[in-house]
């Protein structure tokens, strides 16, 4: 370890995206780990002037903790290798495509694993979605195309729900996706280095994992090992490999499934930038493998580099 040490390594956090307040958590507890493994850090907030920022500083490595659009997307990983700065992570095409909920699902079947029913519906088409434009009928899960952190998303039980959850969806980036509801255990899985890590089963406060619970200690259960039979643990692994790969990712990601009591894993999507706030999985899911955070987040420095 320490290929890096000496080298002044820059946090990226903050952003502009919906959720740049999770991203201010994650940037100062990886940048406070790095340290302790002493490291040269400084946090860069990303804004307008980030390359400016990066040059001033004479930043020689990027490790991103942004998460949503800019940061998510393969927007910022374009630009470091356009400033050939090597970063964490995964990059610009892989980032790009687990940011886009309909191209991944695409994919995603492509390589065999199980999707949720699903219809894509232009957001000015919105306010006209009705429940007889939807196969699978209702309830139905309701979500911008190009969000993250489930920002945005919703259960539609009824025509009014849907409108409204439609409407909400369309304030963000993408199209609107509608989604069949599938009934199961929430299962989320983490990837390092193309192996899977671990599953973590989570049982929300809230009628689903959404913002609020991802991020407010205290509102939901996390159940690590994920109480489920070993045979649905090896499937949904292997499962969340399989995405991992299909995107191209690197680094650590985090798939999120339904599993359902048939031990059939569905996959809602791959997080390449998963959160790591004292709340967030994948410190959770790597602390019950043995690995601490601090350690966590030097692996994750040590394998950054240019993709392009």
């Amino acid at each position: 370890m320490g290929h890096w040490l000496g080298r002044k390594v820059a946090v990226l956090y903050g952003g502009r995206s919906s959720e740049r307040e999770v991203s201010l958590k994650t940037g100062k507890g990886c940048a406070e780990a790095l340290r302790s493994k002493g490291h040269d850090v400084v946090l860069v907030d990303v804004d307008l002037d980030v390359a400016e920022e990066l040059r001033r500083r004479r930043v020689e490595v990027a490790f991103i903790a942004l998460h949503g659009r800019w940061g998510e997307d393969g927007c910022i990983q374009g630009l470091l290798e356009s400033m050939g700065i090597p970063y964490t992570g995964s990059g610009v095409l892989a980032s790009a495509l687990g940011m886009d909920k309909v191209f991944s699902k695409l994919l995603f079947r492509d390589h065999g694993l199980s999707v949720a029913e699903y219809r894509v519906f232009p957001r000015e088409r919105a306010s006209l979605v009705a429940p007889s434009d939807l196969p699978f009928g209702l309830p139905a899960v309701v979500k911008p195309g190009a969000e993250g952190s489930s920002v945005g998303v919703a259960i539609a039980k009824d025509a009014d729900g849907l409108r409204a959850a439609c409407l909400d969806a369309a304030r963000y980036k993408g199209d609107v996706v509608v989604e069949r509801y599938v009934q199961g255990k929430e299962i989320q899985v983490a990837v390092l280095d193309d192996q899977a890590l671990g599953v973590i089963e989570v049982v929300p406060a809230n009628e689903f994992y959404d913002y609020a619970a991802k991020y407010t200690a205290g509102t939901t259960q996390y159940f690590y090992p994920a109480r489920i039979p070993p045979e649905h643990a090896q499937r949904v692994s292997r499962a969340a490999e399989v995405a991992h790969r299909a995107l191209g990712c690197a680094g650590v990601t985090r798939s999120d499934f339904i599993l359902t009591p048939a031990g059939e894993p569905f996959i809602l999507e791959v997080n390449t930038l998963p959160g790591m706030t004292p709340t967030s999985l994948v410190p959770k899911i790597a602390a019950g493998n043995g690995i601490a955070f601090p350690d966590l987040c030097e692996r994750l420095l040590e394998e950054a580099s240019l993709k392009a």
